[in-house]
């Protein structure tokens, strides 16, 4: 039987604690992992918590990110609650598993801490990693802070785990700028928290001798089409009306409400900017000295950004007259993958929006005010001329020559 930890009512912890706090909370079976920054934490936390008796599960450093998240395969295939974490490189090393654990309909829930993606090699964070896996049939969560990571890991088992659902689930922190940074964060007991996940039930485990299962068969033509239409059906209708009662059900136990799309000054934005991670709160505080000018300045914060929450954006920005989509990824050829998501809601809902697109940060460069200053400055003459008055692509804070694109 694990040990109990006394927590203090609010906790000064990193992103990387607050989710290896989470993950013991929930008293995962198996933790497979092998650390790679600014990720390594997370699992290295978890590796001491095991070895300190406040977990009664296994923890299994293995040779490589994709051995880990085989082992999370195995493990979660076996009939356990199972848990990662991986960022940037070890991300990548992974994809190849990662489509065999949501097409096998595995749980596993899998810390991301976002990293760019060499070359050239760097360590800090942007959404790279995040942008790789949304095809990977995964349900992932985004968090702007530490409270979020502790909070999401609860949401990520409790509606992965669901046999509605039975998808794995990502919960993405920006690298250094949350996992790294100490925060105050509001904490549940061990018993409460685990009350709220749940105890694991089992399904179509290999363990199950009485009814025995396969998985990881071959289907060829004949039946892999049916396949992933099963699961993308079930990652598109069950999973977000899920998330909704999870997080419904949170905002009754603690007080603390998240929505599918995290709405701030909206109510009658004329200009706003669509974002994910730290760069949300920092948009919050220049949309508030805005209007304070007389620009109706909003922001839009993605929470869910798999499965895509078409319609919940596309009712918060009904009546936006310019948008701008801030991609933390360089595209490589083509507009970010935020700006066509938003672009792709947008397209049959009738609004005549102006939408540009804004790649920032890659490899952790700051997003400063300043910055934000400029872009909602944009957006109010886009909104004013009733189109594009600026390249529909810049890259902001970009040393050297200023460039734009389209």
């Amino acid at each position: 039987m694990a040990e109990s930890m006394e927590l203090r009512d609010i906790e000064v912890w990193d992103g990387n604690m607050a989710a290896s706090q989470a993950l013991r909370q929930c008293q995962v079976d198996v933790v497979a992992a092998y650390p790679i920054t600014p990720s390594t934490p997370i699992v290295e936390n978890y590796g001491n918590f095991t070895a300190n008796g406040y977990i009664d599960g296994e923890f299994v450093m293995v040779e490589s990110e994709h051995a880990a998240m085989s082992g999370c395969i195995g493990a979660s295939a076996a009939g356990g609650r199972v848990a990662t974490a991986t960022s940037s490189q070890g991300f990548a090393l992974m994809l190849e598993t990662l489509y065999s654990a949501s097409g096998m309909r595995l749980p596993i829930v899998l810390n991301v801490v976002n990293r760019a993606i060499g070359a050239p090699l760097n360590v800090n964070g942007d959404h790279s990693d995040m942008y790789m896996g949304r095809d990977s049939g995964w349900i992932q969560l985004d968090c702007y802070n530490a409270q979020h990571v502790y909070d999401m890991n609860f949401i990520a088992f409790k509606v992965a785990e669901d046999h509605d659902v039975r998808l794995p689930a990502m919960v993405h922190q920006d690298g250094f700028m949350t996992s790294h940074t100490a925060q105050g964060v509001k904490t549940l007991s061990d018993e409460v928290a685990y009350k709220f996940v749940g105890d694991f039930q089992p399904m179509n485990d290999m363990l199950d001798l009485d009814h025995p299962v396969t998985h990881g068969v071959q289907t060829e033509e004949d039946w892999h089409f049916e396949h992933k239409a099963r699961q993308h059906h079930a990652l598109m209708t069950a999973v977000l009306p899920k998330i909704q009662n999870a997080f419904d059900e949170f905002e009754k136990l603690t007080g603390r409400k998240y929505n599918l799309v995290e709405a701030y000054n909206m109510e009658d934005a004329e200009v706003a900017v669509v974002c994910m991670g730290t760069s949300v709160e920092t948009a919050q505080e220049v949309s508030d000295e805005l209007r304070e000018q007389g620009i109706k300045a909003g922001v839009v914060g993605i929470r869910v950004f798999r499965p895509w929450p078409m319609e919940q954006l596309a009712m918060v920005l009904k009546n936006v007259k310019a948008i701008g989509a801030l991609d933390r990824s360089s595209p490589h050829g083509t507009f970010g993958a935020l700006y066509n998501e938003i672009a792709g809601t947008l397209i049959n809902s009738g609004n005549k929006v102006v939408l540009t697109n804004y790649i920032y940060g890659l490899g952790g460069r700051d997003l400063t005010k300043a910055h934000l200053v400029g872009i909602y400055n944009d957006l109010k003459a886009n909104a004013e001329a009733g189109k594009p008055t600026t390249p529909l692509q810049q890259y902001i804070g970009l040393r050297g020559p200023k460039l734009s694109f389209f």
